[in-house]
């Protein structure tokens, strides 16, 4: 069975404009990567789990920020790894410069056998669907077209 992951894509309205929050993974394999390399707010759920819960605990660890009450299913995804992601849509808003995220403890470098602790998100944006576009994981990108589908049919 694919791994599974659920997130939540956090959006928001900024002079009529439609903005996504998007976060970038932290760590030494990732720090030089830009276009392609960030995702929604997300982490890996068990067979079992309540994927809605799952989702919502990774946005508050992640990003530090206040869970949505509100969320609306998304379409599942795979990446190209074959990874399937649940996503939920939900109206907010964060400030990216208070971004509080979890850690992780990897040997770096390889075979040095020095542990570091990094942490799981370096950094977190607010990107308009034309930019979000551009930097997040291609795998996730029909997440952004559900939003944007979404959203056009409940106006």
């Amino acid at each position: 069975m694919a791994k599974q992951s659920a997130g939540l894509l956090l959006y928001r309205l900024r002079e009529r404009q439609l903005e996504v929050l998007l976060v970038h993974p932290g760590g030494p394999l990732w720090a030089k990567k830009d276009a392609g390399a960030w995702s929604i707010p997300k982490g890996e759920a068990a067979p079992s789990e309540d994927l809605l819960t799952r989702a919502k605990l990774e946005f508050a660890e992640e990003t530090g920020f206040a869970v949505p009450d509100r969320a609306r299913a998304l379409r599942p995804v795979k990446q190209a790894g074959g990874k399937v992601v649940h996503a939920w849509a939900a109206e907010g808003d964060g400030d990216v410069a208070s971004l509080r995220s979890n850690s992780f403890t990897l040997e770096w470098p390889p075979r040095s056998g020095r542990r570091q602790t990094f942490p799981e998100v370096d950094r977190a944006a607010w990107f308009t669907l034309r930019e979000a576009r551009d930097k997040i994981n291609k795998g996730q990108s029909a997440l952004l077209d559900q939003l944007e589908q979404l959203l056009a049919e409940k106006s």
